[in-house]
C-alpha cells in the first residue's frame, strides 16, 4: 500500500531545500534528513490546504539491490509502517523527511529494518 498524494514529498527544490535544511539522524541501514516544512516550494505541485502536513520521502539507491522489484519491495515495507504508526494526531507535524537507505545485504531481514527505522523514528522525535 503506497503513501497518499499529501504524504509524498516531490520535486528537485523540495530535496534541495531538505538537503540544505535538515537535521540528520543517523542509523546502521539507514539515514533520516529532517526539515521544517516549507510549503512554498510546493507551489508549482498545486498543493492542497494541507501541504503543511507531515511528508515523507523514500530514496533507495541502487547500491541496495540492482532489482527495481527488491528496492519497491523495501519502499513498500517502509511505507506501509508508516500508514500504521503514523496517526492523525502526528499527521500535524510540519515536518519533511527523506530516508535513504545505506547499501548493505538487508533485504531479507524485514525485522532488523523495520526496527531501526522505529529508533529513528523516535530518536528524531516524529512520533511518540
Amino acid at each position: 500500500m503506497a503513501l497518499p498524494k499529501d504524504m509524498r514529498l516531490k520535486g528537485h527544490r523540495t530535496f534541495n531545500y531538505i538537503h540544505k535544511n535538515s537535521m540528520t539522524y543517523r542509523g546502521k541501514l539507514m539515514t533520516f534528513k529532517v526539515a521544517i516544512s516549507n510549503p512554498k516550494i510546493l507551489l508549482s505541485h498545486k498543493p492542497t490546504n494541507c501541504s503543511n502536513n507531515f511528508r515523507v520521502a523514500i530514496a533507495i539507491s541502487k547500491k541496495v539491490s540492482k532489482k527495481a522489484v527488491e528496492r519497491n519491495k523495501l519502499r513498500r515495507i517502509l511505507q506501509e509502517w508508516l500508514l500504521t504508526n503514523i496517526q492523525k494526531i502526528n499527521n500535524h507535524k510540519p515536518y519533511w523527511l527523506l530516508v535513504n537507505l545505506r547499501f548493505g545485504d538487508f533485504c531479507n531481514d524485514k525485522n532488523r529494518l523495520l526496527e531501526e527505522f522505529q529508533n529513528l523514528m523516535f530518536k528524531s522525535r516524529l512520533i511518540k
